[in-house]
């Protein structure tokens, strides 16, 4: 029930596991009681919790509810509890923040909720020496999972308050509006904050653009906190997102947010892509989807007006459930793939889009017997490796490609063509 592990590693009686397990799995059951007993106590004692309106005591019980149940779930199930499992705990730190609490008082409501989760532990143990004994043996765990929880909560709370302060917030939108025109500011607070983030360092130095936006249903006026949190949230995710050591430059521009990683001298995108994906991933299960969009690598600030426009195209050819999509990661052929109209679909031969058609629903062997091919630079042999089947059968599936579409593999406008077809299928380039 921690980073590290769901236990220690002491190995107790059967007797004393058994208890464990019925201490845990009452508790769990009782989560809703547990957040009562929790949320009581923190607005008896908490000040600035008490005469709150409704909706921000749901809000509380709620994430005592689902803190109690992400550790307690994860005993039962011998798993171990990552910082993506707690991720919903960094959201609600920011709501904390944005609602004017301290972080002292944050933390000291955690520590409230936390002990009705262990006074609720010791009533389910009751007087027997097993029961005893098992309760002890979940101080360790427990204790671990609350350190891992405090910790993530208490960084996003802080970074939330960073990036939200008057300097980093109004600075950052400025310096971003000058790059975006194309312009390093020449001298004072800008200039030195853009030295910060690795930009303008050198006039040549490599950079990206990334701009992201927010998906979801549309919020009702009174629901943009929410939104407009969501944003922030992300804008801090992005700051952390780098791969030279260096604060990313990352800035909520109306609907927008945007981020400038400097690559350095090794403008290496690989890392920072893995990166983008973690950190999507990441605020995915803290119930925030992202659309991330991310340009070439361009070389100075000069250049930076045309990344912006790379990173918006790419932006609009993610699908409706949104992703990172990498320029720097597409072939041109990839790219041209992702922005063929209805025009370049309603050229393609409708008898080979029929055979394509049949294969895909038989498991798209054809079509990966073509993508191989191409792949193996038109080798049999190597396409019949990576496919992992006799090169005998390879030769096969390409006749019988030629018999059912009437395109030889062999001749580079066929295979051309075939590859886009393939690509152009429903849901074909998007889908992969």
């Amino acid at each position: 029930m921690s980073a590290g592990s769901h236990s220690d590693s002491t190995v107790y009686p059967d007797e004393v596991q058994a208890e464990r397990k019925r201490i845990i799995g009452s508790a769990y059951a009782h989560a809703e009681d547990i957040a009562d007993a929790g949320l009581s106590s923190i607005l008896a004692q908490i000040p600035s919790y008490a005469g709150r309106d409704r909706a921000f005591e749901a809000d509380v019980h709620d994430q005592l509810t689902r803190l109690c149940r992400s550790g307690l779930g994860a005993f039962l199930d011998h798993r171990k509890v990552t910082a993506n499992d707690v991720a919903y705990a960094r959201q609600a730190a920011a709501r904390r923040a944005r609602a004017g609490l301290t972080l002292v008082d944050y933390i000291a409501a955690y520590r409230l909720g936390q002990q009705a989760t262990w006074k609720s532990l010791l009533s389910f143990a009751g007087e027997s020496e097993a029961g005893r004994q098992a309760a002890l043996s979940i101080v360790v765990p427990l204790a671990r999972y609350n350190d891992l929880v405090s910790t993530e909560a208490a960084n996003a709370y802080l970074e939330f308050q960073r990036s939200c302060g008057p300097d980093a917030g109004h600075e950052n939108l400025a310096l971003l509006e000058s790059l975006l025109t194309g312009a390093l500011p020449e001298h004072g607070p800008q200039l030195a904050r853009a030295s910060a983030h690795g930009i303008g360092a050198e006039s040549t130095a490599a950079m990206v653009l990334v701009t992201a936006t927010v998906l979801g249903r549309p919020l009702r006026e009174d629901q943009d906190g929410t939104d407009s949190e969501a944003r922030q949230l992300a804008a801090t995710a992005l700051a952390g997102v780098g791969v030279n050591g260096l604060r990313t430059l990352a800035v909520v521009r109306g609907a927008e947010i945007i981020a400038v990683p400097a690559l350095g001298r090794s403008a290496n995108t690989a890392d920072l892509c893995e990166r983008l994906q973690a950190m999507q991933v990441k605020l995915s299960a803290a119930g925030i989807t992202l659309a991330v969009g991310v340009s070439t690598v361009v070389a100075g600030v000069a250049q930076l007006p045309k990344a912006y426009q790379q990173s918006r195209t790419a932006l609009g050819l993610l699908p409706e459930a949104g992703g990172v999509l990498a320029l720097p990661q597409l072939t041109p052929f990839r790219y041209l793939m992702l922005r063929a109209d209805d025009t370049a679909r309603d050229l393609i031969d409708p008898a080979l889009t029929a055979v394509l058609s049949d294969d895909r629903i038989r498991g798209g062997m054809l079509a990966d017997t073509i993508r191989a091919f191409a792949a193996a630079d038109m080798n049999i042999r190597e396409a019949a490796d990576k496919l992992r089947i006799h090169h005998n059968t390879a030769k096969y599936r390409l006749r019988r490609i030629q018999d059912l579409t009437g395109r030889s593999v062999r001749s580079i406008d066929d295979l051309i063509e075939l590859l886009v077809a393939i690509e152009l299928q429903p849901g074909g380039a998007k889908a992969r």
